[in-house]
This record gives structure tokens, C-alpha cells and sequence, in this order.
């Protein structure tokens, strides 16, 4: 009777992933789509500044700066690098690399301020940055980039303006691709990618109607006004998952997008398994609103959902083991788009599960850091706190 009940929960899950969850597994809403090649150009071309929060940047920030500076926007550009607190010369580097590239006009080095109570690190770098580009009067849009983010596309931010502007979104937002080399990135990465979209469904996301929101912070562009009306940055000033958070807001504001890229790229290693446990960890269980209660559901639901059918095709006898094997094999298919992205094999579809379990692995142990008091950790700060105590 378990064994029954256990293959008609887990059929009756991926049914449901599968069939009325937003198509989040297809990976279908992507930049090229939101501005295809041959999308009108606007009558003027709006004004960009990309703000880029920094602290101890110094391994990757030559080559953010330096693909940002390289973009051909046809439109007033300029960048605000605000170093928050680096102790490693990043703002230095940054201001060399423009100064190379004969761009040195274009880009502004702000010093950080000390952050204040209530504000995690990197939303109070971004609100200094905004406030910057808003001094200047020529920002009718921002585009809050991370330092770790190469846009190797040099037409990449004409792309996200002339979506925008034909589209009128007040957020446009890409998933950037994350570096996928080593075999922790390779077994871990594109598993991260289909459970963030499995999470806020991004055809959801861009459905007006749709109260799903979400956004991924190493590339927004957002509209000025819009942020303006908003409150600004400071109306999320503790939000320990920061673009989830934005997206939130501009949504209350007008039509946003949120789509994947291959023009927008991570530069920043993840070598190993500890590196992606951390990057992973510093918001799991923020996302579960630091509550005991939906960790214990998130643990309960992820064994149904993603342990439970390998077990059973494995191990239960009669139809609990063929159901328990058919769930498997969908599972492994629903993954194959997102692993055709990162240029995986599709074998990679049945390891799923044990990616799951992995991924739930660092789940809990983001719980463990938080109860410990380093919740939210990023380069030597804990901010949990300030994303709340949970009950």
C-alpha cells in the first residue's frame, strides 16, 4: 500500500511539472525572442548607466569592466563600479582597464559607504549606484550588473534597450550563463538553472496576470522613473535574495521579463563542490523564510518528488516499480533542454535525482549556518539576519 501510494504522489508531481507548471522545463523564453534580430530601433536611444556593486572583485573585475566598456549601444552609456569596502585594489584595476581602453570618461569609481543597519551589502553598493546615476540626469535606464558578469555579446545591452523599449518592460532580466568547466559545474550547474525556473516558471513571470515574480541579478535593466516610483532600492534594503525581491517590485510597476542568454555570461569559477555548496547555501533558506516547518516540507516533498522514482524503479516489485521507472525517465527528459544549453550530455538527465539530493544537501545546510549565525555569508559578512529570524 505505501509503495502504491508513493508511485501514484510521484506520477501525480511530474504530471503536474510537466503538464501545468508554466512549460518552465522547455526553456523557452530567451532574449533572442523578447528582441529578435530585426526588431525596430527606437526613434532616440535612451540613456544607460550599469551600476556594478564590487568587494574583492579583483580576479574578474577587468574583464567585466572591460566586456561593458566594449559594448556598442548606440545611446548615451556610461558605468558606476561603487567598490564596496575591497581591500584587493578592484576599484584600481577598473579604473586601469578603462584607462587602457581609452574609456576612461565612461566610467565612474565610487567609494562605498559603511553599511548601515539594515541593509545587506550588495542592495546598499546598488542603491549608491543608482543615486549616482541619477545625479548625472542621462540614466532613463539602469542596468545593475555583478562584478562577475561578462557581456561578450557587444551588442548585448543594445538588445535588452531595444526589447524594452518596443516591449515597454520597466524590468528586463536575464539568467546569464553560469560557467559550466568543471566536473562539479558540469554535474551541478544546468541542475541549478531548471530548478530556478522550476521555482518562478518565467513565462509566469512575464505574464502580466501572473502574481509570480523573480529576476536574476547579474543582469537588470530596469527604467529609472519606474524604480524611482518604486521606492528605489531602499524599498527591498534587506532582502537577503535580492533580485527575487526587485523583480517583486517592478512588477507592481509595469510588465517585466525574465528570460535565459547566451550573450550575457558568468566569469566567475566554481571549481569545486564547496564553492557551488556556498553559492547555494547563502539564500536556501531564506527562500523557505527561515522557517523550520517548510524546510521539514521542502526536505519531504524533494525525496517524493525526485528520490522516490529511481527507488522504486530499483527496488519495488509489480506496477509501483514500472510507474516508478516511467517518472524517472520523464524526469530525465523534462531536464534535456536546459542540458542542451549548457552543451550537455543527455545522459546527464538520469542523474537527476542524485543532483536533487546534492541540491537538497546544501538546502540544509544553509539552515545549519543560519541557526549558527552565519546565515547569508558573501565575502566575510552574514546577512541572513537582515532577510529575518523566521519562526
Amino acid at each position: 500500500m505505501i509503495l502504491a501510494t508513493l508511485a501514484i504522489a510521484s506520477a501525480a508531481i511530474w504530471t503536474y511539472l510537466i503538464a501545468a507548471r508554466g512549460d518552465f522545463w522547455r526553456a523557452a523564453e530567451r532574449d533572442t525572442r523578447f528582441a529578435p534580430d530585426g526588431m525596430p530601433a527606437p526613434a532616440v536611444w535612451p540613456s544607460v548607466t550599469a551600476v556594478v556593486p564590487a568587494r574583492n572583485e579583483a580576479d574578474v573585475i577587468a574583464q567585466s569592466i572591460g566586456s561593458l566598456l566594449g559594448q556598442t549601444y548606440p545611446g548615451p552609456f556610461r558605468v558606476v563600479l561603487v567598490d564596496d569596502g575591497s581591500d584587493d585594489g578592484t576599484g584600481e584595476i577598473a579604473a586601469d582597464t578603462a584607462w587602457r581602453m581609452g574609456r576612461a570618461g565612461q566610467l565612474a569609481v565610487i567609494r562605498g559607504a559603511e553599511l548601515p543597519s539594515g541593509w545587506t551589502g550588495k542592495l546598499y553598493a546598488m542603491s549608491q549606484g543608482f543615486r549616482s546615476a541619477l545625479a548625472t540626469g542621462e540614466a532613463d535606464y539602469v542596468l545593475f550588473t555583478d562584478a562577475d558578469i561578462g557581456y561578450s555579446d557587444p551588442g548585448a545591452v543594445e538588445r535588452l534597450v531595444r526589447g524594452a523599449e518596443t516591449r515597454g518592460t520597466v524590468l528586463t532580466s536575464l539568467m546569464v550563463k553560469l560557467r559550466c568547466d568543471s566536473f562539479a559545474e558540469k554535474l551541478l550547474i544546468p541542475a541549478f538553472i531548471f530548478f530556478f525556473q522550476k521555482l518562478y516558471p518565467f513565462r509566469w513571470v512575464n505574464m502580466p496576470c501572473s502574481k509570480v515574480a523573480a529576476a536574476a541579478g547579474g543582469c537588470m535593466l530596469i527604467r529609472a522613473d519606474a524604480l524611482v516610483r518604486a521606492g528605489g532600492v531602499e524599498a527591498i534594503r534587506g532582502s537577503l535574495i535580492d533580485d527575487c525581491a526587485m523583480g517583486a517590485l517592478m512588477k507592481s510597476q509595469g510588465p517585466v521579463f525574465l528570460g535565459l542568454t547566451e550573450a550575457v555570461e558568468s566569469i566567475r569559477p566554481y571549481d569545486d563542490f564547496g564553492h557551488i555548496r556556498r553559492m547555494v547555501s547563502r539564500s536556501a533558506y531564506a527562500e523557505l523564510d527561515y522557517s523550520p516547518l517548510k524546510l521539514l516540507g521542502a526536505v519531504l516533498g524533494m525525496i517524493v518528488t525526485y528520490v522516490t522514482p529511481p527507488a522504486l524503479a530499483l527496488l519495488a516489485p509489480g506496477w509501483p516499480g514500472f510507474v516508478g521507472a516511467a517518472v524517472w525517465a520523464a524526469m530525465a527528459i523534462s531536464f534535456q533542454p536546459v542540458l542542451k544549453l549548457y552543451g550537455r550530455s543527455p545522459a546527464w538527465g538520469v542523474a537527476l535525482p542524485f543532483i536533487a539530493l546534492l541540491y537538497l544537501g546544501f538546502t540544509m545546510d544553509s539552515a545549519v549556518q543560519h541557526w549558527r549565525g552565519k546565515g547569508g555569508a558573501w565575502k566575510g559578512r552574514y546577512q541572513a539576519a537582515a532577510g529575518g529570524t523566521g519562526a
